[in-house]
Parts: structure tokens; sequence; C-alpha cells
């Protein structure tokens, strides 16, 4: 063994193990998800649109931070 193929082995070992950890699935598995939009929950025609005809997202919860002390 040269003194060479100590560097190119851990060069190789590296290259596998990122290209492993590249393609490694990091979700669920399975098929996407519908948008929130278009599930089954809701009905068609109570979505509201604004002037281009894009769905708007419904109001949520006010939520209160503790910087809003400071902003009231």
């Amino acid at each position: 063994m040269s003194r060479f193929d100590r560097p190119i082995r851990v060069a190789a070992v590296a290259a596998l193990l990122a290209l492993g950890l590249t393609l490694s699935a990091c979700g669920r598995k399975g098929p996407l998800d519908a948008p929130p939009a278009f599930s089954d929950q809701q009905q068609p025609g109570s979505l509201s649109t604004d002037m281009e005809g894009r769905t708007l997202a419904p109001p949520g919860q006010k939520k209160r931070l503790p910087i809003d002390v400071l902003l009231d």
C-alpha cells in the first residue's frame, strides 16, 4: 500500500457517505399531500379569492407575542 492510497480511500468513503446522506429521504414516504384549499373538509364554494382569482387563506387566530407590549 503506497502512501497515496490512504487519502484516496478516505476521500472515496467521504464522498460515498455524502452521497448516501444526500439521497436519503428526510420526510414521509408516500405521495404528496393535497393543498389545504382543496381538502375534503371545505366546500368548494366557500373559498374566498382576491382580485386576480387567487385563493385567500382563512383568517387565523390572533396570537399575542411578548413584544406586543412594546408595540401597543
